[in-house]
């Protein structure tokens, strides 16, 4: 036999050997079955190339230990006899996550202390208050007191004093008996008018000047009738405008030119108290301290209820302070929560009225 024929036998015979090998790898259940048919497959094979190659003891046999791969993880086993395995997942997303760090717990936050004082404005409430008694009148002329209340009167129209019960005629003339004074009258259940206080004021006075910010204005108390704002009333209040306080503040509820004015009746403080009877504020009417916190306390106390409202202006956004009120279409007077007295604001110091008198 030649060479050629012995070495193509020989490598046929190895090659069946190394398929049967590759089978059994590729299929465990096949390998476990016939795990000894490999032995006599390689048998065989030796025996059938010894007699080729005229071997008297036969060759040392090499046998290929076949082992079945290393188990894995099954999970299911379908009908059709094939295995499903799944690998370890080991991407970083799959990876442990170790446990947060606890939260510190919360802290309250410290408050903030300004480095300044906040101004101290104490909004009037419509908490019930005693009314202050009367002082006597002794001390009042009685030509003087009558010449006011006869002023007054002419000059409140039927709806005046049928919607008001408390009146104050402020006079701003620069002299004359009835001039810078303040006078308080109680509407009498007969319509009349009764005097309750007399007190020097001061008003306006009456320049162009310029305010500590810078301001041109005319510091002047402008004549006319008025209300108090019920949500403006202040027993502790400082004007900006002019770096002063204004103690138990009644402001105006007047609007002009689309703004609430800053007008309004208010404790004189320093030096303008020994101003009182005299032109010297920059346009409220001042009293003394006294005074303004009986009268501050007077008109909260008993005198909150619907007043009739001033006409308006839509055009130049000013509210009438001529002592016209606003009518619906049937004529009746349009209200409004306030406090049911009335300021009258005259340049008249009355001199010759109180002349006739005598």
């Amino acid at each position: 036999m030649s060479a050629l024929r012995i070495l193509a036998l020989s490598y046929l015979a190895s090659a069946s050997v190394f398929v049967v090998a590759a089978t059994l790898t590729a299929n465990p259940r096949i390998s476990r079955q016939t795990a000894q048919g490999a032995d006599v497959l390689m048998q065989m094979a030796q025996d059938a190339l010894a007699p080729l190659l005229r071997l008297d003891p036969p060759s040392p046999v090499i046998r290929l230990a076949l082992a079945p791969p290393a188990p894995r993880e099954r999970i299911a086993e379908l009908d059709t006899g094939v295995s499903i395995t799944i690998l370890p997942d080991m991407s970083p997303e799959s990876a442990p996550v170790p446990p947060l760090p606890e939260p510190p717990a919360p802290q309250m936050a410290q408050p903030r202390v300004p480095d300044s004082a906040l101004p101290d404005i104490d909004i009037a409430r419509n908490e019930v208050m005693p009314i202050p008694p009367a002082p006597p009148l002794d001390g009042v002329p009685t030509d003087r007191a009558t010449a006011v209340a006869m002023r007054l009167r002419a000059q409140l129209t039927p709806e005046m004093l049928g919607n008001f019960d408390l009146f104050l005629y402020v006079s701003k003339a620069e002299r004359g008996p009835l001039a810078q004074r303040m006078y308080v009258f109680r509407k009498t259940p007969s319509g009349g008018l009764n005097l309750l206080y007399d007190w020097a004021a001061s008003t306006g006075r009456e320049r162009s000047e310029t305010s500590p910010r810078g301001v041109r204005t005319f510091t002047a108390t402008p004549a006319g009738y008025y209300q108090f704002d019920p949500d403006r009333m202040y027993r502790r209040y400082h004007s900006r405008s002019w770096g002063q306080d204004m103690p138990h503040s009644l402001f105006f509820n007047w609007e002009r030119q689309g703004l609430q004015t800053g007008l309004a009746i208010h404790s004189a403080t320093g030096d303008d108290i020994a101003r009182l009877g005299q032109r010297a504020s920059a346009g409220c009417v001042h009293l003394s301290p006294q005074n303004a916190a009986l009268l501050y306390q007077l008109i909260r106390a008993d005198y909150r209820g619907p007043t009739p409202r001033f006409a308006y202006n839509y055009d130049t956004q000013t509210m009438s302070n001529r002592g016209t009120f606003m009518h619906d279409a049937a004529g009746r007077l349009k209200m409004a929560d306030g406090y049911r007295v009335l300021i009258n604001i005259e340049d008249y110091g009355g001199d010759n009225l109180v002349a006739s008198l005598f």
